[in-house]
């Protein structure tokens, strides 16, 4: 963890996100009068969303298109207010 007092801090600028932002530090303390004000960090990257898919692969059985729809006309009747 680096420190730099604002005063540098305002001057490289530019310097300490690049830093930051290609990893060689973690985050960056700017002080005032040798008291830490602020944090300079990274943001996090947002989850890829490809990664998702298939999260729940091999936790369900599987089962055909004719057996997933079976029940269907029975959903819609309970959705209509219908008895069973």
């Amino acid at each position: 963890m680096t420190t730099v007092n604002i005063f540098e801090a305002k001057s490289s600028l530019s310097r300490l996100v690049a830093a930051v932002e290609t990893g060689r530090e973690a985050e960056i303390v700017i002080a005032r009068n040798g008291r830490p004000v602020a944090r300079l960090v990274p943001i996090a990257p947002a989850p890829d969303a490809a990664k998702r898919l298939g999260l729940l692969a091999g936790r369900y059985p599987s089962m055909t298109l004719e057996e997933f729809d079976a029940d269907n006309e029975r959903i819609a009747a309970l959705f209509e207010g219908e008895p069973e």
